[in-house]
């Protein structure tokens, strides 16, 4: 299952993460978040490999602000702490595994 990631919990389920972490930043009132919601929640739960959480744009603005979020959904994958790789709005289930590669 996806962490909640929150300001409070950030570094360490991140940047601090010895794992690749997969962050989607998201809002209940978006219409393609919606629609990539399910794929995230499918990769959460099939690998052990890499890390999913996810930053809700609405409740952490902190966050949004902090990693340039302007348009949702983004995905964003960090290795060793650091952004590795970022795309906006939907994409397919095989598109994001190829980001955590």
């Amino acid at each position: 299952m996806a962490v909640k990631l929150t300001k409070d919990n950030f570094n360490e389920m991140v940047l601090n993460s010895d794992k690749p972490v997969l962050v989607d930043f998201w809002a209940t009132w978006c219409g393609p978040c919606q629609m990539i919601s399910p794929i995230i929640e499918q990769l959460s739960q099939e690998n052990t490999s890499f890390t999913v959480g996810k930053v809700n744009v609405d409740e952490e603005p902190e966050l949004a602000t902090k990693f340039g979020i302007t348009a949702i959904p983004t995905l964003l994958v960090f290795k060793n702490g650091k952004l590795a790789a970022q795309k906006v709005g939907f994409i397919s289930k095989p598109e994001i595994e190829a980001m955590l590669k």
